[in-house]
């Protein structure tokens, strides 16, 4: 798969193997330049290059990389990608401490395996003035920092490990035996549930291209007493 919306690629060739998809994407941002959301595994590095490459897409041109959480599938190539694009790096404070191993993060998932010095550190409704504008918004519970990136105008919701479905082949919520705090993640989902979301672009999950926001809703109805 490629570009999935106009000036919305899901990065090829980043999966492990088939039953663990790991959906890098790439955003246009202004002029020339684009952004990264999340960086994949080690090793993923060279895996994005090619598919850079392949699209004619100079690696200066990755100007920021945003990062949804800790976890090593999601920022394993980060040193990697910030080496070869020299791009700026943003991720949510609590998160930001955690991906520098300053302290080393003890809960489930595997942390990272190198220490990784954030740009900017963002607080939940933090705007950018990128890719039409992106809100940034703490969606705890996965991870104690773990973020969702918004752009309203597009009605696009990047919800990172959120919500999965490379298991049950159904959107669901994030899994407990991955999730620091299930509890905290259902409040998280019923939040997102709460924007116009027409594209909801999931890591572990295909994206799902349209009824986003009744997707999302049908999974808080699930856990909803």
């Amino acid at each position: 798969m490629t570009e999935i919306l106009p000036g919305i690629h899901q990065v090829d060739g980043v999966d492990p193997s088939p039953d663990f998809p790991t959906h890098v994407y790439l955003i246009k941002d202004k002029g020339d330049n684009w952004i990264l959301i999340d960086t994949g595994l080690p090793g993923s590095g060279p895996k994005i290059e090619t598919y850079l490459k392949q699209h004619r897409i100079a690696p200066a041109a990755i100007r920021s990389i945003f990062l949804t959480h800790l976890h090593r599938d999601h920022v394993g190539s980060l040193r990697d990608m910030v080496t070869k694009t020299h791009a700026r790096t943003f991720s949510h404070w609590i998160e930001a401490a955690y991906i520098a191993m300053d302290p080393p993060y003890d809960g489930p998932g595997t942390p990272p395996a190198e220490p990784v010095t954030i740009d900017e550190a963002f607080k939940d409704g933090d705007r950018f003035d990128s890719a039409g504008g992106i809100v940034a918004y703490h969606t705890p519970g996965h991870t104690p920092g773990h973020s969702s990136f918004y752009l309203p105008d597009r009605k696009i919701l990047f919800a990172g490990d959120l919500f999965m479905d490379f298991s049950s082949n159904a959107l669901e919520l994030s899994y407990k035996e991955y999730t620091h705090h299930t509890p905290t993640a259902q409040i998280s989902a019923r939040r997102m549930a709460g924007l116009a979301v027409t594209s909801l672009l999931p890591y572990h999950a295909r994206p799902y291209l349209k009824d986003g926001t009744a997707l999302m809703e049908a999974v808080t109805r699930k856990f909803q007493k």
